[in-house]
């Protein structure tokens, strides 16, 4: 198979099993900081995935909450498939830290009674969200947690 510059092009999505947490990838800055990039996949490549609104539910939930449990949050972005989200911090290559911190802010999608910027003025399509969509996603990775650890169904 050819090789590619985009890490994840280089990924058997044949061979993983949602949900997981992986380090997908790192980066040494010029002055000591290292960037991280963790893949937080929420459903199975190919097999199921999350309804835009519900991913852009997601993605204002998670990108809200997550900095108010880990500070070095850099960036949560959706990935183009629909199955889940990269989050980019910097300086911790631990994704023992990135679970705690995740299960604390899937918590708090649990709790939310309103989307977090979800209006015309500071979103770009305040109209497409779905609060309830999102929660039962977020229920479905919670019950997952055992398994995020792990990435590959022969692991």
């Amino acid at each position: 198979m050819k090789k590619y510059n985009v890490e994840s092009f280089n990924l058997d999505h044949t061979k993983v099993e949602a949900p997981f947490i992986r380090l997908a990838g790192t980066v040494d800055g010029a002055i000591g900081d290292t960037v991280h990039k963790y893949d937080l996949r929420f459903k199975q490549p190919n097999k199921a995935f999350l309804k835009m609104p519900v991913m852009h539910t997601l993605e204002h939930l998670m990108a809200e909450n997550m900095r108010n449990h880990y500070p070095n949050v850099i960036d949560l972005s959706p990935m183009g498939c629909q199955t889940g989200f990269y989050l980019t911090v910097f300086n911790d290559k631990n994704p023992e830290n990135i679970a705690e911190a995740l299960e604390k802010a899937l918590l708090d999608c649990l709790a939310a009674t309103e989307i977090p910027a979800q209006n015309e003025v500071q979103c770009g399509f305040a109209k497409s969200h779905d609060l309830e969509g999102a929660k039962n996603a977020v229920k479905e990775m919670l019950d997952g947690k055992n398994t995020w650890h792990k990435v590959f169904a022969d692991e």
